[in-house]
């Protein structure tokens, strides 16, 4: 009996690198991050997200999906929760980052630069938790549904 692993999605991500091959041209919008979905099928949905600088996301989940996401272009920090603290870590072009289902981060565009990043979830997102830090630990602030929020 053969069974096929899932694709590693960080692999994905490096697969759908290249605007090239997009099928929508890459914006940045200054009121807001731009994102658009780039690709869905049965194992996983790839999406791209441009960064201004000063642009970023509040401390989420996934909503239970696993993921990966790649920077493409320019530099990212990514701020996970750690010892009741958020601990940065920076990601520059051609850097990448893989998690789990329980992962709890926030994105920011902290440079002087535009950024741009592949993001693949498995399964395709339906909800994400947005929280507030407070006292060292997580307090849910808004559950947010696709097809609602995004």
């Amino acid at each position: 009996m053969t069974s096929t692993a899932p694709p590693d999605l960080l692999a994905v991500a490096a697969r759908w690198a290249n605007p090239d091959g997009w099928p929508v041209p890459l914006r940045f919008d200054a009121p807001q991050r731009w994102y658009a979905r780039l690709d869905a099928d049965d194992a996983h949905e790839v999406w791209v997200l441009s960064w201004l600088p000063g642009q970023a996301t509040d401390l989420h989940d996934h909503g239970g999906s696993a993921g990966a996401f790649l920077v493409v272009a320019g530099v990212l920090t990514e701020e996970t929760v750690s010892g009741g603290r958020l601990r940065p870590h920076r990601l520059a072009a051609g850097a990448g980052r893989r998690f789990g289902v329980r992962h709890v981060h926030q994105v920011t565009n902290r440079g002087d630069e535009p950024a741009v990043s592949v993001h693949v979830y498995r399964p395709a997102l339906t909800r994400m938790t947005r929280y507030h830090l407070v006292a060292g630990r997580l307090r849910v602030a808004e559950v947010a549904r696709a097809g609602v929020a995004w």
